[in-house]
C-alpha cells in the first residue's frame, strides 16, 4: 500500500503528490515490493485518526490485507508539531504486523 498526504502548492497544486507517487512506485521497484492499493488524502488535518485515507490503512491493516505502508516521510503521517501523532499512528499499524517505510531518498 502507498499512503500519500502531500501539501498543495498554489502555482502547480499536484506537484508534490505526483512526486510522492512517482517516489512510492520507485521505491517499491527497488525493493521488489508490489503496490496493491494507494490511498490518498488532502493535507491539512494534523490528526491522521480524523483523514478518510488514514481510516483505510487502518481498514486494511486491521484486516491483515497489507504487509506494508509505503510513506514518502513520518510529517506525511502527521506534521512534526504533533509528533506524538505519528509516533500512535506508527506504533498501531506496526502491531497489527504492518511495517512502515519511508521513500523520500531511500
Amino acid at each position: 500500500m502507498l499512503y500519500v498526504c502531500a501539501d498543495r502548492g498554489r502555482q502547480m497544486p499536484s506537484l508534490a503528490a505526483e512526486r510522492a507517487l512517482a517516489e512510492g512506485r520507485a521505491f517499491a521497484e527497488r525493493h521488489e515490493l508490489t503496490i496493491a492499493v494507494v490511498v490518498t488524502d488532502r493535507y491539512g488535518e494534523p490528526d491522521p485518526g480524523r483523514r478518510p485515507g488514514w481510516l483505510k490503512v487502518w481498514e486494511l491493516a486491521a484486516a491483515g490485507g497489507i504487509e506494508a505502508v509505503l510513506v514518502r516521510w513520518p510529517a506525511a503521517i502527521a506534521p512534526v508539531v504533533v509528533r506524538e501523532y505519528q509516533d500512535r499512528e506508527t506504533r498501531w499499524v506496526r502491531g497489527h504486523g504492518v511495517h512502515v517505510r519511508y521513500t523520500w531518498l531511500l
